[in-house]
């Protein structure tokens, strides 16, 4: 009986009978496909991708595990820049003084609530202080201002000191620059530097919502 390739590589016999037990394939007498000394199964005529016997052609389409769709990962939540927050040391405290006024809580209590709005990772409170006075006490003094603001954020709104840096940086980067004319401690000196009198607030993290 005469042999013919398929471009699968595999074989059919010529004249093969169309009552194959198993459609498309050569079978011996115990039914199993009949294999050349390859490995390769004897294919019929009637052989086609439709009936193809995976075992034989696992390459016929019918045998070809479905890709499996892969779901594409859940992108991050996106960063927001720092939320920078200026409060006004005169509006927090009295002049040289580090005991938050009853307007100064009201304003932290303020923030504190509209921090509920936002899934945060730090906040970074900073003390600043004006140019009256020597740079070691104006760096202690915004320090203590920086500390007063955490220690209320803490104990008055359930803040975790964890999540609070502090640090005072004294009289550095005044918001005046050099339109304040004196040195001399007088009243029109320190109303002129009250810009410089701040805490400056920074809320890092990944905003849920409107602050």
């Amino acid at each position: 009986m005469a042999l013919a390739e398929t471009q699968a590589g595999t074989y059919y016999k010529q004249g093969e009978s169309d009552a194959a037990k198993i459609p498309g394939y050569n079978v011996n007498d115990r039914g199993v496909i009949s294999r050349n000394t390859t490995g390769l199964c004897w294919r019929t005529r009637d052989w086609t991708e439709e009936n193809a016997d995976c075992s034989c052609d696992p390459q016929a389409p019918k045998c070809q595990k479905p890709v499996e769709q892969v779901a594409a990962p859940t992108p991050p939540a996106p960063i927001t820049e720092p939320e920078k927050i200026t409060f006004s040391a005169d509006a927090l405290f009295d002049f040289d003084k580090a005991v938050l006024k009853p307007q100064g809580k009201e304003s932290l209590d303020d923030f504190a609530n509209k921090l509920r709005n936002i899934k945060y990772d730090l906040i970074i409170a900073v003390g600043y202080a004006d140019r009256i006075g020597s740079d070691d006490y104006n760096k202690q003094l915004s320090m203590r201002r920086a500390e007063a603001v955490k220690n209320y954020l803490v104990t008055a709104n359930g803040i975790s000191p964890d999540r609070i840096f502090t640090d005072g940086k004294g009289e550095a980067n005044p918001v005046t620059g050099d339109s304040c004319a004196g040195t001399k401690k007088t009243k029109a000196l320190i109303d002129c530097l009250a810009p410089d009198r701040r805490v400056e607030i920074e809320v890092a993290g990944t905003q849920e919502g409107n602050y």
